[in-house]
């Protein structure tokens, strides 16, 4: 298979054009041809033009690259090597939701030939690939899983925002159905992948250790907003805490804050999923879960408490919410725990006003049914700073006072503020 995809004789066909399927179709285009396939229409006029729906490339990005962009099945037919991209989300249960991976399955089942190779790179439990996608595969195909079709599956890890590790410079764990899959799967990607890759020894384990990596993350952060809490109880601030604390070789520096977005607050449901499945209850998982949900609760009622304190009507105050991407400097949405820290404070009839430099007003509007401002006012109660953009870290005293009432709440979730003004009361987690 590596030998025929090299030559140019087979394509790759990359299955999910969002944040991870798209860098990685453009970085396979530099030595492959390949078949770049999403079901978005719009999405996909956008590609053909050289433009990133998710904002992250730029234009020189898609130039010299032998990629087709597609939204129509049938020319996934001329591809050998698929690999699938999709989303893996949670429902509002916060169960698993499979269907963008069962979908995309059938799409590549009906286009599966002899000989041909299947890599999911979406995130998901162990065991999903060959219990839950393998017989969509089958079925639609009507051929024998490893007899006439290898599978594998190579977790993705790039990090949204970060232009320093990119998908070619972060190492790529790669699995197969075989010793033969494994190997002509690693040869594909070690093709494009500078820093090389990691061969684990089964699909199941490759799985679970893409899985742990979020769920290690959110355990640790649950830590740290639990402490605080409880800090904050003790009228000790827990920044300066972590700070002495960090001072010791061995102490694994995390931080609060909201955790949102389609990886942290989302893969650890879908190893609890499995875990109560084969009948294990987690409970350092969600118990860690359930602290991160709330903290937007928790905070709303914190800033509720501040506005009582200072003699002011919750009903009749107005806050400017700072940010609303899931992380610092993106302009991705999903699963944003701010939007959950807004409607919260909504509860309150607080009148809450939403600026964001990266965030597209539609997609709020479409995502959450919420407004961005035009324009910041200059009359804020309170401000919330919820999001570590570039933009915000340099502001002083100055521009919060321009915008704010007499005495304003400041709270600033991430800690990036240095402040000297005493009439402001600033708050951090």
């Amino acid at each position: 298979m590596y030998k025929e995809l090299i030559k140019k004789e087979k394509k790759i066909a990359v299955i999910g054009l969002g944040y991870v399927g798209l860098p990685l179709a453009l970085v396979f285009a530099k030595k492959f041809s390949v078949i770049g396939f999403d079901i978005s229409e719009p999405r996909i006029e956008l590609m053909k033009n050289g433009i990133d729906p998710s904002k992250e490339l730029e234009a020189d990005a898609f130039k010299n690259k032998d990629i087709l962009f597609s939204s129509n099945p049938d020319d996934l037919k001329n591809a050998h090597f698929f690999v699938v991209a999709v989303p893996t989300p949670i429902d509002e249960h916060k169960n698993p939701n499979l269907k963008p991976i069962l979908g995309a399955s059938k799409t590549v089942g009906s286009a599966l030939k002899k000989g041909d190779y299947v890599v999911f790179e979406s995130t998901v439990y162990p065991g999903c690939t060959e219990e839950d996608c393998n017989p969509i595969l089958e079925e639609l195909s009507g051929l024998k899983f490893n007899k006439d079709f290898k599978v594998g599956y190579s977790p993705e890890r790039i990090n949204p925002g970060d232009k320093e590790r990119t998908v070619e410079t972060i190492v790529k764990i790669v699995s197969g159905s075989d010793d033969q899959s494994l190997e002509e799967i690693a040869k594909v990607y070690e093709e494009v992948i500078k820093a090389g890759v990691y061969k684990a020894s089964s699909i199941k384990v490759a799985e679970a250790a893409k899985v742990i990596e979020n769920t290690q993350r959110d355990v640790n952060i649950s830590l740290m907003n639990e402490l605080a809490i409880i800090f904050d109880k003790m009228g000790i601030d827990t920044q300066e805490v972590l700070k002495a604390a960090g001072t010791k070789w061995n102490f694994l520096k995390f931080f609060p804050g909201l955790v949102g977005g389609h990886c942290i607050g989302v893969d650890p449901y879908y190893l609890c999923h499995k875990s109560k499945q084969i009948g294990y209850d987690p409970q350092v998982i969600l118990s860690g879960r359930r602290i991160n949900d709330k903290m937007p609760a928790y905070i709303a009622k914190k800033l509720v408490q501040k506005l009582i304190q200072k003699g002011k009507n919750p009903q009749d105050a107005k806050v400017l919410m700072m940010g609303i991407t899931f992380k610092e400097n993106v302009s991705d949405i999903r699963n944003s725990k701010v939007a959950d820290l807004v409607r919260e404070l909504m509860k309150f009839s607080i009148n809450v006003h939403i600026s964001d430099p990266y965030a597209s007003p539609n997609e709020v509007a479409h995502e959450y049914k919420l407004t961005l401002v035009d324009n910041i006012s200059n009359n804020y109660d309170a401000i919330v700073v919820a999001v570590a953009h570039e933009e915000y870290k340099n502001l002083e005293d100055n521009y919060f006072n321009t915008i704010s009432c007499k005495n304003p709440i400041l709270m600033d979730l991430k800690g990036i503020l240095n402040l000297s003004d005493n009439t402001i009361d600033y708050w951090r987690l």
